[in-house]
């Protein structure tokens, strides 16, 4: 059972994660305001599962970000439009289709990446490296823990100092 303590710190934690994610909401808002032709989060999110994990059928890409086959089949129309992404047939079933992002889904990731990379790096500028660091370790570290279900069995990992 969480403590009163406990409690308090998972409250400015999840305070901070809200505002964060409002943030990112309303600079990505912005940006598709700046650019009416980017391509929508959800949709884009496709093309990143692509250029990471390769050529999938849309039904194995629809299993991997939780939705309905027929919303991947509306937001892959729009990433073969563009010219993101392309269906090849699936070599091991020439009856099914295999979808992966072009060569120009691929630059278009690298520079999304690039400039989101750029910017968290001005942001961190004026940090010192260990905490920057520090940043990175625990934000992965509750990322890899967010989905584990705590229990009375979960145990509590040693703070990250002892396990450096």
């Amino acid at each position: 059972m969480p403590s009163e303590e406990d409690i308090a710190v998972a409250d400015r934690v999840s305070t901070a994660l809200i505002r964060l994610i409002r943030l990112i909401e309303r600079k990505k808002a912005q940006r598709q305001s700046d650019h009416p032709d980017a391509v929508e989060r959800a949709t884009y999110h496709l093309l990143v599962h692509l250029v990471k994990g390769g050529p999938r059928r849309a039904v194995v890409l629809a299993e991997e970000v939780h939705s309905d086959p027929s919303t991947i089949s509306r937001q892959v129309a729009q990433l073969v439009k563009l010219g993101y992404v392309e269906r090849t047939a699936d070599p091991d079933d020439g009856r099914a289709t295999l979808l992966a992002a072009t060569e120009e889904g691929s630059r278009v990731f690298e520079e999304n990446r690039r400039l989101r990379n750029e910017h968290v790096a001005g942001v961190l500028a004026g940090w010192p490296e260990p905490d920057r660091e520090a940043l990175a370790d625990l934000l992965t570290r509750f990322a890899d823990d967010f989905l584990v279900e705590p229990g009375p069995d979960h145990a509590r990992p040693e703070p990250s100092a002892a396990r450096s």
